[in-house]
């Protein structure tokens, strides 16, 4: 099924091309596996491999650095067009990007010059892992500890939630290397395969099942700080450089959310236009076309939003506040706008014969990962409290 396209403002030629690119590279690449690969939890890496040879798993990096020297503002929306069509696919773009991120930003210039050229090739899948099973929406709580051992470190402990788990190259860790309470925390690059880091049952989930969800364990795991592994930054960095890929890990979230409440909304439109019932199409009944006219403003709204963060953080302005609202919005509006589009389907819509079933499942766990739309709330209100109100300041 072919959808139609978003209704943008581009600001260059080459940024209106990028997006054509990556819309039909989508409709003929990811739209046609999506629903089999989820069914059957197949984890695509050949697709991922193959978006990395077209530069599209490091688009927001300098070009300096071998990125795609894109701004955000055109990176959030080729993830929307991307999970317009499989929203695993963009979820593992995001997540891709939020494991570079400390590498690029508070990597040494020895890790750098080791590090990028393979990094921003697009060869390498990573995976961030912040969350555990007793510290999810608060870092500061986490146990995984990293002690100095000669030249290195030794982890142990036992990361949850880790997208890309057993499928990552490397794995960007946050474990605590003393008890001050601020600064007790320090970030580590992890290659796969290294000793003691092994992989945990794969989680059943309710969606985005051919996104491989895992625990990931460390048990006596030795890093030596050579360049290739290491400390990432200084020690006690660690809240700082989650806290802040974290914001922009939201946006990436925000604009996943709204591809995917597009999608419904495509869907359902084109159902509701084609159905009949009491000898008219059921767009003509005002219950339903009233339906789609709220998901329709709901989903430009969280658009406009992400992209007005976007703005903010091209600009180097701060935007802590602005993406916790983006992320808060877009989740909870593609959780509206898939279960709507269910009811616009009728049981139609409660059968997997149609995909907006599997869009309802897929919506529930962006109101819950990268910070849960709780916590965005309060991210918010601090920020209220704090006299920040308009300023998008931290």
């Amino acid at each position: 099924m072919s959808f139609p396209p978003v209704r943008r403002s581009l600001p260059t030629p080459e940024a209106e091309g990028l997006i054509t690119m990556v819309a039909e590279f989508a409709d003929d690449q990811l739209a046609p596996r999506a629903a089999t690969a989820e069914a059957t939890e197949e984890f695509p890496r050949k697709i991922l491999a193959h978006m990395g040879q077209l530069g599209l798993l490091t688009l927001p990096f300098p070009e300096s650095l071998g990125g795609g020297g894109q701004g955000y503002q055109i990176y959030l929306q080729v993830l929307e067009e991307i999970s317009m069509r499989w929203a695993s696919i963009a979820l593992s773009v995001s997540v891709n990007c939020l494991a570079h991120q400390p590498v690029v930003a508070f990597g040494s210039d020895a890790m750098k010059s080791e590090l990028l050229p393979t990094l921003m090739s697009g060869t390498a899948l990573g995976a961030y892992c912040l969350s555990e099973v007793h510290a999810g929406s608060d870092p500061s709580a986490i146990r995984t500890s990293a002690k100095r051992d000669g030249n290195g470190w030794v982890i142990n402990g036992t990361k949850a939630w880790v997208t890309h788990g057993g499928a990552a190259d490397f794995y960007i860790v946050f474990a605590r290397t003393s008890d001050d309470p601020s600064h007790g925390i320090s970030c580590f690059y992890v290659p796969a395969g290294t000793p003691g880091l092994t992989v945990g049952k794969r989680e059943s989930k309710m969606g985005l099942t051919s996104s491989p969800t895992t625990l990931i364990h460390f048990d006596n795991a030795h890093i030596d700080d050579t360049g290739l592994t290491g400390l990432i930054g200084e020690p006690g960095d660690g809240l700082r450089i989650a806290l802040s890929a974290l914001d922009a890990g939201r946006l990436g979230i925000a604009a996943t959310a709204t591809g995917l409440a597009q999608a419904a909304l495509n869907y359902s439109l084109r159902y509701a236009m084609d159905r009949e019932a009491f000898g008219s199409q059921i767009i003509d009944y005002q219950g339903v076309s009233f339906m789609l006219a709220d998901m329709d403003a709901q989903i430009q709204s969280a658009r406009e939003m992400y992209l007005a963060a976007a703005r903010l953080k091209d600009s180097g302005q701060p935007y802590s506040r602005e993406a916790s609202i983006s992320k808060l919005i877009a989740t909870d509006t593609v959780m509206r706008v898939t279960t709507d589009a269910v009811q616009v389907l009728g049981g139609a819509g409660y059968t997997r014969d149609h995909p907006v079933e599997r869009y309802m499942r897929e919506a529930k766990v962006m109101q819950i990962f990268e910070g849960t739309n709780q916590i965005q709330r309060m991210v918010i209100a601090r920020h209220l409290v704090n006299g920040n109100l308009g300023k998008g300041s931290r």
